[in-house]
């Protein structure tokens, strides 16, 4: 597929905590890092997220006396996977990779820095104490560049790259680059890709 100057890359936190090794890992992230790199140069519009949470998170299984990593609660009135501390604010697990060519970025979005509310998406937030899903401000970043299409790419694919197209393809065709993602739970991918085309979101092999 050929891309121009009215495409967006959605980066999605692709960064040393969810590579092997690192406090979130996910089996395979490393792998990809090259691919997206390769891209970048390719696009109009280079959009990476970074996953910036505060110390005590209320995500992090540490947060909850008794729970442990992926472990599933309700919050806010919704089901929330509880997580290993990671990508801490300031800490080098989550800094964004070293082999990703910055300088092709239009922007960074931070996001999960409100230390009551996990975020997922790129778009908005997941929802918070009022039932609401804060926004970004992305979408209308993107809109006003003209961005006609965005193609989304990085970790994890069963969580951030999805809520992120979810919430992307209500408005601006989507797609997912799915050789250039990973998933947290491999095992549901089915399910993942079943849930990519019911959001109208295309999945490119």
């Amino acid at each position: 597929m050929n891309y121009g100057p009215k495409d967006a890359l959605l980066v999605i936190d692709v960064q040393p905590d969810f590579m092997p090794g690192g406090a979130l890992p996910v089996a395979g992230g490393a792998e990809i890092v090259h691919g997206i790199a390769q891209l970048m140069p390719s696009f109009g519009t280079v959009v990476c997220t970074q996953d910036w949470h505060p110390n005590w998170h209320k995500s992090f299984a540490s947060s909850h006396e008794g729970k442990k990593p992926y472990d599933v609660v309700e919050m806010y009135g919704h089901p929330q996977t509880l997580w290993p501390d990671h990508c801490v604010q300031g800490t080098p697990g989550a800094q964004l990779h070293e082999g990703l060519p910055l300088h092709h970025a239009s922007v960074i979005v931070r996001k999960g820095s409100d230390p009551a509310v996990d975020s997922y998406s790129a778009f908005h937030e997941n929802y918070g104490p009022n039932r609401i899903r804060k926004s970004t401000g992305l979408l209308g970043m993107l809109l006003e560049r003209g961005v006609r299409r965005v193609f989304i790419c990085g970790l994890a694919r069963d969580f951030c790259v999805l809520w992120s197209a979810q919430d992307c393809g209500m408005t601006v065709p989507t797609f997912v680059l799915w050789g250039l993602t990973r998933s947290v739970f491999p095992e549901n991918d089915a399910v993942t890709e079943q849930a990519f085309r019911r959001a109208s979101v295309s999945v490119e092999r």
